[in-house]
């Protein structure tokens, strides 16, 4: 019994460790992509057209990203999973809704492979997934390389700020009715990017980046394709001037062969900030926020005297910078006490639309988790939920949380504390990917959360 125990424990810890090593990703962005992901576009609007659809709106100018800002990409696949873990706490996807949504990142703890010598691949039981679970295996572990990708990009373009990611569907619901369940005016546009990258640093404006992050096990053809529909998610919002706001597109290829690769490009802008509006009091995102019931569509430019009709999307014009800046702010303040497991705390920063529901009373089995654990990672207090299943018939534990210190903040609903703190924290969190009291790969992010697993045995 021993020696077949010490088997699994052992199997389950080389996976484990597995998680842990950081290796090569992969990175494109050329003029040649970008010629292919313009042609792509032209083909889909043929074939548009034919339908007797109209061409879809997409941005005017895609550029190459700068060699400086995607290279030297390197990430754990448990980096990874922290990333995809945080980005879908508030998905709301199916039935899985409220404080379980970021545990299904945990089904890719075998996916991926590789080492410090190699580019990160598809593992066996990767390439074996996707026969089954291809557009879902693809899109997911897209998410979490595409924003990792995203954080590298712009922590480097501007490294003395912080950069949020913030699910884009929960942020526009505090302002406008996304689809038939939502209450108010319906914007009835199903292009939308599906992120928000916040740019931010105490005292000064905001900018933001529409992010859309596609995924594919196909190849470098069907990539184009993806990044040319990603373009049309991200025009979909505007900040401040017409087709002035920067944005990020992203495909991951993640094919049965060979080394996975983010193809990735930018449209470039001068606006996305989110400016004091003028003669409105500065808001103090630490006060609640109620649902605003915006009429959909951007206002394009006056041409003479003539006023255009507005196109389809969602425009946040200078008198909401404001107020966006307000969402932006509780939005993540939410994603990371649902990611802790406390949906009391996880209630007063949601709106009805955006989801608050969803956080209170019970829904069914294996939906939800309790914030009532607390663990020394790295050397710091996290207090968060954990989860107990098994890899390959050994029992794991995962924990997610959020620094102690900080969550209290988020606990007690001192969103702007919590910013201060995490601001001048910045460039203080431990990088590494393993701790050895833990016996466990453990991720830290920026923003104070941890995910955290380890072999259970006892």
């Amino acid at each position: 019994m021993r020696s077949i125990r010490g088997s699994k424990l052992k199997n389950a810890a080389a996976v484990l460790t597995d998680l842990s090593q950081p290796s090569n990703v992969a990175t494109h962005s050329s003029i040649a992509l970008v010629g292919s992901v313009d042609a792509a576009g032209t083909e889909e609007d043929g074939r548009r057209k034919e339908k007797e659809l109209d061409a879809l709106r997409r941005k005017p100018m895609l550029q190459a990203l700068a060699t400086k800002e995607v290279s030297s990409f390197r990430l754990a696949p448990w980096t990874a999973l922290h990333t995809l873990a945080r980005a879908v706490a508030l998905a709301r996807r199916g039935a899985g809704r409220g404080l379980a949504e970021h545990w299904g990142s945990l089904k890719y703890n075998q996916a991926l492979t590789g080492d410090s010598g190699a580019y990160m691949r598809l593992s066996a039981e990767g390439r074996e997934t996707a026969d089954y679970y291809k557009a879902l295996q693809s899109d997911e572990l897209g998410i979490g390389f595409a924003l990792s990708l995203a954080k590298q990009i712009l922590n480097r373009r501007y490294p003395q700020h912080v950069v949020s990611i913030v699910p884009a569907d929960t942020a526009l619901r505090a302002g406008w009715a996304l689809t038939s369940r939502d209450k108010g005016p319906r914007a009835g546009y199903r292009y939308r990017p599906r992120f928000f990258a916040e740019v931010w640093k105490p005292g000064e404006p905001s900018r933001v980046f529409p992010i859309e992050s596609k995924g594919n096990h196909s190849n470098a053809t069907t990539s184009h394709d993806q990044l040319a529909s990603a373009s049309a998610h991200v025009e979909a919002v505007h900040i401040g001037s017409w087709n002035e706001t920067p944005s990020l597109v992203f495909s991951t290829e993640l094919p049965m062969d060979g080394p996975l690769t983010v193809h990735a490009l930018r449209a470039a802008g001068r606006d996305g900030l989110l400016n004091h509006s003028t003669g409105n009091t500065v808001r103090n995102v630490d006060h609640f926020v109620e649902d605003e019931n915006f009429f959909p569509g951007i206002q394009r430019p006056t041409e003479g005297n003539r006023t255009p009709e507005k196109e389809p999307g969602f425009h946040i014009t200078p008198e909401r910078h404001e107020w966006f800046r307000h969402v932006l702010a509780r939005t993540e303040a939410a994603g990371l006490t649902a990611f802790a497991g406390d949906g009391q705390a996880t209630v007063q920063y949601l709106t009805k639309r955006q989801g608050s529901r969803h956080f209170t009373g019970f829904a069914h089995a294996a939906t939800g988790s309790v914030q009532d654990a607390r663990e020394q990672l790295l050397g710091i207090q996290f207090v968060g939920t954990d989860h107990v299943f098994r890899l390959n018939r050994t029992r794991v534990e995962a924990f997610s949380g959020v620094a102690e210190d900080l969550f209290r903040h988020l606990e007690g609903g001192r969103v702007e504390r919590y910013r201060r703190e995490v601001y001048a924290r910045r460039d203080a969190w431990p990088l590494d990917t393993w701790d050895s009291r833990w016996r466990g790969p453990v991720s830290v992010n920026p923003d104070g959360s941890v995910l955290a697993m380890r072999v259970l045995t006892s």
